[in-house]
C-alpha cells in the first residue's frame, strides 16, 4: 500500500509543481491536470505539496518496512 501511496504521492507533487512553473514562466499550467480542470495557482501549489508529503511518508514506510524484515 505504500508504494501506490509514494508513486501517486509523485504525479501529483509533479502535476502541481508543473502548473506553478507553467504559470509563473508561461501563459497557462503545463501538466495533464490542466487538461481535465481549471485549477488556480494556489490549488497547483497545494497539489505540489500534498503529493510531496504522500511521496515522502510513502517512502519512509517503504524504508521502515525494508529494515524490519
Amino acid at each position: 500500500m505504500k508504494e501506490i501511496i509514494s508513486i501517486v504521492g509523485w504525479v501529483v507533487g509533479i502535476q502541481g509543481a508543473l502548473g506553478v512553473a507553467g504559470r509563473t514562466f508561461g501563459d497557462e499550467p503545463w501538466g495533464l491536470f490542466q487538461k481535465w480542470w481549471d485549477i488556480p495557482t494556489p490549488g497547483y501549489l497545494a497539489l505540489a505539496i500534498i503529493g510531496a508529503a504522500l511521496a515522502i511518508w510513502g517512502e519512509n514506510g517503504k524504508k521502515r518496512a525494508r529494515s524490519r524484515g
